[in-house]
């Protein structure tokens, strides 16, 4: 096909018929000195689950944080929902994405139901009874058992305090989640049900999914488009096969080592 070819709709990838539901475009992000992110751009689609993958120090959390205004921007523009974050007169933008941290980040004060109440204490007028009920709808929803609502941060393992962080990211009924590391810290048997969770929420309340990830089995498993960050911008977007035939000494380390081989052959066994 010639380089110019007008491509059908159903000859177009995937990505290029959905809609962006986030566009960045020129992004830079610095701290002072030399910028971390520079005149970076980036698509997010509506219902893709996206993995941001780069080498430790390449920004991957700084270009999450400062999609969600959580950081800075020296240049650059971040348009959620055709709005500019930026500039946004609406009120309820932030309400339509939650944000799952690394450790879970939860207020160890308060029990788990109570973590789950205060983004609907922030951004919701219900009477308490609701939010209650509603907490210990979403605590269920993530796997846990109604029970562990009434418990604290301490009483709970790993992975259950990413479950109860997820389950609070999720309190508003959000159209976006962005996990950051979700599966870090969690033996294989837990991340892989963890990743399990995300990829049946993703389909069943069509979530859009953005997660920054090392985790080479949840590339594998789970996500749909990679997104790799590295030299300030976004190296290559595509998917597993992409990446392992992209000509870049990072990116090829990183898809086509030892620790690639052995990821990409237990998906096969499955």
């Amino acid at each position: 096909m010639s380089q110019h070819a007008i491509l059908t709709e159903d000859e177009a990838p995937p990505a290029a018929r959905r809609e962006p539901i986030i566009t960045v475009r020129g992004l830079t992000v610095g701290f002072g000195g030399e910028p971390v992110l520079e005149n970076l751009d980036l698509d997010i689609y509506r219902g893709e689950v996206l993995g941001i993958v780069g080498a430790s120090g390449a920004g991957k959390s700084v270009l999450t944080r400062a999609i969600l205004g959580l950081l800075p921007r020296q240049a650059g523009k971040v348009t959620a929902f055709g709005e500019d974050i930026s500039e946004s007169s609406d009120p309820d933008l932030e309400r339509r994405w939650g944000v799952l941290f690394q450790h879970g980040a939860l207020f160890s004060s308060l029990t788990v139901a109570e973590n789950i109440m205060v983004p609907m204490r922030e951004y919701l007028r219900l009477p308490q009874p609701l939010m209650e009920a509603l907490a210990v709808l979403k605590v269920e929803l993530v796997g846990l058992r109604a029970s562990d609502a009434g418990k604290y941060p301490s009483e709970l393992s790993g992975g259950m305090i990413k479950r109860a962080a997820l389950a609070r990211a999720l309190a508003l009924d959000p159209e976006i989640v962005f996990l950051d590391e979700p599966t870090s810290g969690l033996d294989p048997i837990s991340a892989a049900a963890f990743d399990k969770l995300i990829d049946d929420l993703s389909r069943t309340l069509g979530l859009t999914v953005v997660m920054v990830t090392h985790d080479l089995d949840t590339l594998h498993a789970i996500v749909e488009r990679i997104a790799v960050v590295g030299e300030k911008r976004i190296l290559v977007e595509g998917d597993i096969a992409k990446m392992e035939s992209f000509d870049h000494p990072w990116v090829r380390d990183y898809f086509c080592g030892a620790r690639a081989r052995a990821a990409g052959a237990l998906e096969a066994e499955v």
